[in-house]
């Protein structure tokens, strides 16, 4: 089958860190984008030499489903210096276009889970797919009572990407809790749920468990590794880690 390849063009843009922009799109064929949370497009573009290149960038839309298909695409990137997809994006104003196909991926919640709790474990942009989980997860909370642990591993303060919606999210649904791990400083007034460390160090804290869990690892390829290990030796059968890695690429 071929790749559908459409336009998307900016309609706006904010930087979420120092080093990420979020970044949001609308589909310019008239055409919807329906996509699964947890789904990732790819952007296409050519090297300076002409070369074909994508780069894959989780959406971070939150969209009801129940609602039908939406317009809105959005992605946060990553700024690597001297990378090619970074002079992409740095240069593109609102109105301009880019290339994207998809969705693709299955990291996604699904159907006929029937467990007690979700685990979410992300750093760095490895968060963006649990955003746009939340309305999903507002309808599992509501409809089946399930509990969901977010663990958002960064640096700084100034890395928590997204720190509003889920803050905002967990104020809303008691049923969430959004736990940051801060490797570098910590917030000059933590919250409860603020921790020094990494996530990988946290997580037996949360007494992973084979008979109500489910986990989702995303980010750091280090990271999902070395939880996956724990997860699988805390009893977790592999069907029920579900894993994504961000791998940096020029």
């Amino acid at each position: 089958m071929a790749i559908v390849h459409f336009p998307l063009r900016l309609v706006g843009s904010h930087m979420l860190a120092p080093s990420v922009r979020h970044l949001a799109f609308a589909r310019d064929d008239g055409q919807p984008l329906d996509f699964i949370p947890g789904q990732f497009i790819q952007v296409h573009f050519k090297y300076p030499d002409g070369t074909p290149t994508k780069r894959s960038y989780s959406l971070a839309t939150m969209h009801d489903h129940a609602l039908g298909p939406g317009e809105a695409v959005e992605i946060a990137v990553s700024f690597v210096a001297g990378g090619a997809a970074t002079a992409l994006f740095e240069a593109l104003d609102e109105g301009q276009q880019i290339e994207a196909s998809g969705p693709y991926g299955r990291f996604c919640l699904m159907p006929g889970d029937a467990n007690r709790r979700y685990l979410l474990v992300a750093t760095g942009t490895g968060v963006t797919p649990y955003r746009a989980m939340l309305p999903r997860l507002a309808s599992l909370i509501r409809e089946r009572g399930v509990e969901v642990v977010l663990l958002f591993g960064c640096r700084t303060p100034a890395e928590q990407l997204y720190h509003d919606d889920f803050l905002a999210f967990a104020a809303e649904h008691p049923g969430f809790r959004y736990v940051n791990c801060f490797s570098r400083e910590l917030p000059a007034s933590p919250r409860p749920d603020d921790r020094s460390g990494y996530v990988q160090d946290a997580l037996a804290g949360f007494a992973p468990s084979a008979e109500g869990d489910i986990a989702y690892l995303c980010g750091n390829p280090n990271m999902v590794d070395a939880c996956f290990e724990a997860l699988k030796t805390a009893g977790l059968p592999v069907p029920h880690i579900r894993r994504e890695k961000y791998v940096s690429s020029k």
